[in-house]
């Protein structure tokens, strides 16, 4: 992680090294946000937002607003919005204003250093309670987990909308990415495909035909900034694309978990930042 934390230090001193943040994470604040969902509209895609950090303040308060920026905007309405396991009452609140704007509201990880089946068991638990009054809240399950393809069982139900992540970057993992995904695209909800490895996604789609699942009844979820030729070639291709946007204060934790996971990605950061004759 040393090499990692020192390349990001280059990138917040530097005018060259802030841009390139910026290609992956569009700011800190809503209004930041709001803007970045309008570009990848306007390119044709869907949007996820999801914020980087947990909010100063309340919540609630953070993500009503964003919700109301985004309708103002004329955005809101099938964007879906990634919330961290927050208590009941809170969550309720929330996905009260996001059904009102037309926006959906997955459950994510409340943050990288909390225990994974700890947290998986919080959000499963979070999700169940608020699918009693909002059965489109989607949950999102990390598939290095031993857990979670029994997870994907019990949530492989009809209209149950599961993003799946790829978790730690392993041969393993990618078996077991491939086993969610047989459970999940064989079933009767709506799987959210998220990973941006292009052998996996090619399998994706490849289980997809062999289920015989339309491309509107699934996703393909890849991040902002991330393979955008081939986001825009999935596309090209009927695929369900959508692009999930980072904002928020702690784009230095988010680019060090991107760069640990893929260490490539390490040695095209550093030679963009060296200087060119």
């Amino acid at each position: 992680m040393r090499p990692v934390r020192d390349s990001l230090m280059l990138l917040s001193r530097s005018v060259l090294g802030r841009r390139i943040v910026r290609t992956f994470v569009p700011g800190d604040r809503v209004d930041d946000a709001v803007r970045a969902v309008a570009e990848v509209r306007t390119a044709g895609f869907a949007v996820g937002v999801e914020r980087l950090g947990a909010p100063a303040g309340s919540a609630v308060a953070e993500y009503r607003t964003l919700i109301d920026r985004l309708a103002d905007a004329g955005l809101a309405t099938g964007t879906d919005l990634t919330i961290g396991v927050v208590p009941l009452d809170e969550a309720r609140k929330i996905c009260r204003t996001a059904a009102g704007a037309g926006t959906t509201v997955t459950v994510g990880a409340t943050d990288a250093d909390t225990d994974a089946g700890a947290d998986a068991d919080a959000r499963i638990a979070l999700v169940a309670a608020l699918r009693a009054d909002f059965p489109g809240v989607g949950v999102v399950l990390d598939a290095a987990l031993p857990r979670t393809e029994d997870d994907c069982r019990a949530l492989a139900g009809p209209g149950s909308r599961v993003r799946l992540v790829r978790g730690v970057d392993s041969a393993e993992a990618d078996k077991a990415y491939v086993r969610c995904l047989k459970v999940l695209l064989g079933g009767a909800g709506y799987p959210v495909v998220a990973t941006h490895d292009p052998r996996l996604l090619e399998i994706a789609v490849a289980l997809a035909s062999r289920y015989g699942r339309a491309p509107a009844t699934y996703e393909l979820q890849l991040r902002y900034g991330v393979r955008p030729a081939e986001q825009q070639r999935l596309a090209g291709t009927g695929e369900q694309v959508r692009v999930l946007l980072p904002y928020g204060p702690d784009w230095y934790g988010y680019l060090a978990a991107q760069l640990a996971e893929r260490p490539a990605n390490l040695s095209l950061l550093l030679t963009s930042l060296i200087p060119r004759k």
